[in-house]
This record gives C-alpha cells, structure tokens and sequence, in this order.
C-alpha cells in the first residue's frame, strides 16, 4: 500500500488491518509519526484500536484471532519502547482477544475507493478441504485494482470469472465498474458455498445457474445499481461447449489460477472451447492476473494460448506480490 493514496495517515493503518494482512508498513508509519511528531505514543495509539480492533467493522466481521493477537502484541511492543506507562485500553484489548477461541473462518474487508468496501469470510488455512481457493491471493487484489482503474472494461458487459475463489475481484468490479451481468465460477463445492455466502454478505443477489437456458431471462441492467449476478460450477475439465454457449460473456477474467501446468492446459482449453463456440462473434476480451512463481509456467500459457486469445486483447499482469494501491 502505498502511503500516496491514503489521506489521512492513520488509514493505511486501518485499512491495512481490517483486510488482515501484515501490518509491518504501517505499524512502521505510525512508530515514525510517535517519533517525529508526537513524542508521545499515547494519542497514536487510541486512534488505532478505534479504527482497528474496535472498528465497527473489525467488531461485526472480524479477522483471524491469531492476526488479532500479533497486531496487539506487537502494538504493545512499539508502546512500550516510546512510554513508560502502561496503556490500559491495549492490554484489555489483548485480554479479550488470547479468550477468543481461533475458528475455522475468519474476515477480510477491502475499502473501495467509491467509500463503498468488500467483505469476504475466508477460512483461517491457506488449504483447506482440499483447496486453496477459500481464501484471497494477491492477483485477485491486482486484479480488481486495475479493474477498477479501468471500468470502461466492463460497465454494461457481461463478465465470466473462471475460478473466482473467495469472491474478491468479482465483488470489487460489481460494486464499481456497473457490468450488465455478472458470473462468478468455480469447480469445488466448498468454495462455492463460501462464495455465494460472500456475495450475498456484500448485499447482492443471487439469480439461477446461467447456464440453464429455461431460467436465464433476458436482463437489461444499464440503468441498474446492481449487475444480474449468477454463480456456476464450473469444472474446465468437463464443461460442454453448450454450456460455455450459455453465458455469452463479452469479458472473461481469472486470477492466480497459473499454478501449476494442468491447471495452465485446462484454463487455456476452456478459452479455446469458448472462441469455438461463439465462432460467428468476436472473442470476448480476456484479462489474467497471476504471480509469476515459475516462468516455465507463464511461458507454457503464453505459448499454448494461441489464436485468437493472443491477439484479441489478452493481458497479463506479471507484477509480483507486493504493496496494493487502489484497494486498500
């Protein structure tokens, strides 16, 4: 997060917890302005739990128990080595964090720059149930980022996410970019049920599966606040050509889903099957997001993407992880 776009300081302190990430930028900025500013740690510091721990929704959606934990032992640390009286407000604070029990989910909030923010309910594991897609990864976070950026991309279009996990990106550019419809997918059932309960805590609703043609009424939403938003399992392996038919996305969009090379061949032979099925219509606009782990990989779906992906507007973001700027 870079300090630039955040007005006033203490927001990339509050920002930067309720999306429960690692707070060392920001717990640096506020140890500078004690230093510098101050010379006193006790004003800073009420300011943050008010904006952090105690932020409205820090209490109605909160993190992790354990990012909780360290945010406040390490609060503690950096006030004790600038005052030597105890604040009262942070140690009761931690108390009632080390009685909270760890559950198996926790939250993260992203504030948009619209005022609006994306609430997410992941699991507390980078793995579990046998996926990693229960919790958000940084692409989705560059993603919905340049989306944002760029809503021309999407406003009035119908966009088709492969593998949208926890719900990030789709939510970001629901809530921003004003697309006509809106289809979030994903292939294990456990994400699914996460991310239809992520959608529907961010106050959008839920239409039938798209990809059944007898409920999939037309929808004109241009002059809408809200996208038509349908969620479909979608497995790359196994989807039909009829059924990629179905949604008639003009934008397709996926994040951090260049893993490994299965999931590289499966990704590309779904664009394939859609360019082939919407053979008398221009390919949709497709924009990846992933972080370049291994470039064998990247190289592999650059060189298997072929006609027409590779002149049809493609873009892939090989930034790797690192600070977010819009979504803070």
């Amino acid at each position: 997060m870079h300090e630039g776009h955040l007005n006033p300081e203490p927001l990339c302190l509050y920002t930067s917890f309720l999306r429960d990430q690692i707070m060392r930028n920001a717990l640096y900025s506020l140890e500078a302005r004690v230093s510098v500013k101050t010379g006193s740690f006790q004003q800073p510091t009420l300011c943050p739990l008010s904006q952090t721990v105690k932020h409205p929704l820090c209490v109605k959606h909160p993190p992790s128990v354990k990012y909780a934990r360290c945010f406040l032992s390490e609060l503690i640390r950096k006030h004790e080595a600038v005052h030597t009286e105890p604040l009262d407000e942070l140690y009761e604070a931690l108390a009632e964090v080390l009685m909270t029990t760890e559950p198996t989910q926790c939250h993260r909030s992203y504030l948009l720059p619209s005022g609006d923010s994306v609430t997410l309910s992941e699991s507390t594991a980078i793995i579990s149930h046998g996926t990693t897609g229960l919790v958000t990864w940084d692409a989705a976070l560059y993603l919905a980022e340049w989306a944002m950026q760029n809503p021309a991309a999407f406003a009035h279009r119908t966009v088709l996410e492969l593998g949208s996990g926890a719900g990030l990106t789709g939510l970001a550019i629901c809530k921003t970019c004003h697309p006509s419809a809106y289809i979030f997918s994903d292939c294990h059932s456990c994400v699914l049920e996460q991310l239809r309960g992520n959608i529907l805590l961010n106050g959008l609703s839920l239409e039938a599966d798209v990809t059944d043609p007898a409920r999939h009424p037309e929808h004109n939403t241009c002059n809408s606040e809200s996208p038509r938003v349908t969620v479909a399992q979608l497995d790359w392996d196994v989807v039909t050509a009829p059924q990629l038919a179905a949604f008639q996305p003009d934008v397709v969009i996926a994040a951090d889903v260049l893993y490994c090379p299965e999931t590289v061949l499966s990704l590309v032979r779904v664009l394939q099957r859609l360019s082939a099925c919407l053979k008398n219509q221009q390919a949709p606009d497709a924009y990846i997001a992933f972080t370049v782990r291994n470039p064998e990989t990247c190289q592999l779906f650059t060189s298997e993407l072929g006609e027409p992906w590779a002149l049809g507007g493609a873009a892939i973001s090989e930034r790797p992880p690192g600070p977010h700027t819009g979504l803070r």
